[in-house]
């Protein structure tokens, strides 16, 4: 049985969740991780041209190559579990 007590304590913590302004911490997390990668990408071309000039050693390249590889490998896992995500959702009886 449904009290109103129980409808306003259910209310107060549900408001937490949908509150405007305030991005949930997984939006966040994401957001912080998507600025990360865009560093990493700048740091790749910032290194690759610095060994193009010869101001960078090509063990520095080859180090920073790797990094960005691995970090485009974790975008691209990342995307096609959001794109699963969002097909399975379509999926889903109404």
């Amino acid at each position: 049985m449904f009290t109103s007590l129980n409808a306003a304590s259910a209310y107060s913590a549900a408001r937490t969740a949908v509150a405007p302004g305030q991005p949930a911490p997984a939006v966040q997390a994401l957001s912080n991780a998507a600025e990360d990668f865009a560093a990493q990408m700048g740091q790749v071309d910032q290194v690759a041209t610095g060994a193009m000039t010869g101001q960078v050693e090509t063990h520095r390249l080859v180090q920073t190559l790797a990094e960005a590889e691995m970090a485009m490998e974790t975008v691209v896992a990342i995307r096609d579990k959001v794109v699963e995500a969002y097909q399975e959702i379509l999926r889903m009886p109404v």
